[in-house]
């Protein structure tokens, strides 16, 4: 069942709740995102829809590892990757996303 902040609210958890609440305009606490901020993103977004695709495996692995590496320890995470037949870790992302830990 999802997490409400309370019972008004939209959902925070799940993928799908950032883009929900900018799509409305409005934060999890309530508060309106900022037109500027809004117009940044959706300049940002339009960018990136736009942008050529490598291909499906390079997406699924990178998106993998940036949010793997938020919940995963590394050599675990590395050896899932293995285990998918994905590449493992590179070096700058071992620095990136776990050299501060």
């Amino acid at each position: 069942m999802p997490t409400e902040t309370n019972p008004g609210n939209p959902t925070t958890t799940g993928a799908d709740a950032i883009d929900a609440a900018i799509a409305h305009g409005i934060d999890f606490d309530g508060t309106p995102i900022p037109p500027a901020k809004l117009e940044l993103y959706h300049k940002v977004m339009a960018l990136e829809a736009n942008r050529q695709r490598s291909g499906v495996s390079n997406t699924m692995r990178s998106r993998i590892v940036r949010i793997g590496a938020k919940h995963i320890p590394q050599a675990k995470l590395d050896q899932l990757l293995a285990d998918a037949d994905f590449a493992p870790l590179k070096e700058k992302e071992i620095a990136f996303f776990y050299g501060g830990k």
